[in-house]
């Protein structure tokens, strides 16, 4: 009786054939490790650390107070209608942090599990997306904080003019996920060049915060617009800001909970639009990076 060696095996580990590929069904059957990387993620980063998982209360109370008193009370930029300069930071805060996160923790994917690549086989891109997956955790809790701010403005204090959420709500787990594709993407991206370019690393952080001045953390898009109009800024700057994508996921985020900001469903179209090709080009990089890192990582 003739049978085939492959029937003897459960699964076949071959190169891929195309660049942009993504097996659901491999990383489904892999989703085990998948939920050990996060679990490893969230219960290690803080382990041996006095305050812990307050880290993530701390983090983004402290730069949401930095933020108002720099830009708010001393370089007194409005937020407009009303609205808590602290409330309006923190909104801003709390979807970047997710974003940049994302971007920080993918970045050196190669670099990192090197050992961990070099000798088992899975699905390399779980790695990259264990640690989306566990930076939704962090969002959740730093959210739930900015819901308790929210509360504690509108039902104890007089002095703010707070709307209720918008009807856009609806629309946040679309912004998470665009977020998330944002960061993985750029992420896979930037890990595939430094395994060659190791200079990237370094540089890694620093873009990313200026980045976070080019994206509306810390003033609304409408102050853009007027210094435009004012000429105190050219056309092609604004442009930048306006149309970076983070800046129409900030703009959105206020808008949903706030009731401030720039809304428009063509931005957001073209966020998405820019998003998914950012994720498949990163796919791309992130595949043909993955063949050959091993010898030069």
């Amino acid at each position: 009786m003739n049978t085939s060696k492959n029937d003897n095996w459960l699964y076949t580990i071959s190169p891929k054939q195309s660049l942009i590929h993504l097996n659901f069904k491999e990383i489904w059957q892999y989703r085990d490790l998948l939920f050990l990387f996060v679990k490893r993620d969230v219960i290690t980063l803080y382990k041996q650390t006095i305050l812990g998982p307050l880290w993530y209360f701390i983090q983004p109370l402290f730069t949401s107070i930095i933020f108002t008193l720099v830009f708010n009370n001393i370089a007194d930029i409005e937020v407009g209608k009303g609205i808590p300069a602290f409330l309006f930071n923190l909104a801003g805060i709390t979807s970047w942090n997710y974003f940049s996160e994302c971007i920080k923790g993918t970045s050196d994917t190669f670099k990192k599990n090197q050992n961990i690549f070099g000798k088992v086989y899975f699905p390399r891109v779980i790695m990259p997306m264990s640690t989306v997956v566990s930076n939704l955790i962090k969002l959740g809790i730093q959210l739930l904080v900015f819901v308790c701010f929210y509360m504690y403005f509108v039902f104890f204090t007089d002095k703010a003019s707070l709307s209720l959420p918008q009807i856009e709500l609806i629309l946040l787990p679309i912004l998470i996920l665009l977020m998330g594709i944002l960061g993985l993407g750029l992420g896979m991206i930037i890990s595939s060049m430094t395994t060659k370019y190791r200079d990237l690393s370094f540089l890694v952080a620093f873009g990313v915060q200026l980045l976070m001045y080019g994206s509306a953390v810390m003033y609304p898009l409408s102050l853009i617009k007027e210094k435009v109009a004012e000429g105190s800024i050219s056309n092609f700057v604004g442009m930048l800001i306006e149309y970076n994508p983070m800046t129409i996921i900030i703009e959105l985020f206020r808008y949903m909970t706030l009731g401030v900001g720039d809304f428009s469903m063509y931005k957001i179209g073209f966020a998405l639009v820019f998003g998914i090709i950012i994720f498949l080009l990163g796919l791309i990089v992130f595949n043909k990076t993955e063949k050959n890192f091993i010898d030069t990582v």
